[in-house]
């Protein structure tokens, strides 16, 4: 506990608290419910721990007829990316804006992944909070940027 205190306090003294707050582990994201998005990145945060970007949804937003057949790189970790996709809902909620996490730069170096611009359209597939709790946040397992896809969970195969 003491340990943990330490820590903290270390963290705002140097800056690094809201790094650490903005950072969430995969359990606090239902992994049963991939939910898809897609829109024009508003905002961007190239940094570690992750990278991320703020999404701005169309006014209406649907499911692409041809999502559960889109193509889908290779990736070390044994992700089932098809059935995901055709698994893929859309959210519950209805926030226009949404903060996308990333992988970590250096995953994001390994798929040769440019820092997003802002105007770029956008699709990715991923998870939020359990029950859509909390902010509107997805963590991405792909995104999709042009006519390329990027597995996000681990490094290419």
């Amino acid at each position: 506990m003491m340990y943990r205190r330490d820590m903290l306090v270390a963290g705002a003294c140097f800056g690094l608290l809201p790094m650490a707050r903005a950072h969430h582990g995969w359990s606090s994201f239902d992994q049963n419910r991939p939910i898809y998005l897609e829109g024009t990145v508003v905002e961007v945060k190239w940094r570690n721990p992750h990278a991320e970007f703020t999404l701005e949804l169309p006014s209406e937003l649907r499911l692409p007829a041809d999502l559960a057949d889109r193509s889908l790189p290779a990736q070390t970790a044994g992700i089932d990316g098809k059935a995901l996709l055709s698994r893929a809902e859309l959210p519950r909620r209805q926030d226009r804006r949404w903060e996308i996490e990333l992988a970590p730069l250096f995953r994001l170096g390994q798929w040769q992944l440019s820092e997003l611009a802002v105007g770029t359209p956008v699709s990715v597939l991923g998870f939020t909070f359990i029950q859509e709790r909390g902010e509107a946040l997805l963590r991405a397992e792909y995104l999709f940027v042009g006519d390329r896809a990027y597995g996000l969970r681990s490094g290419p195969a």
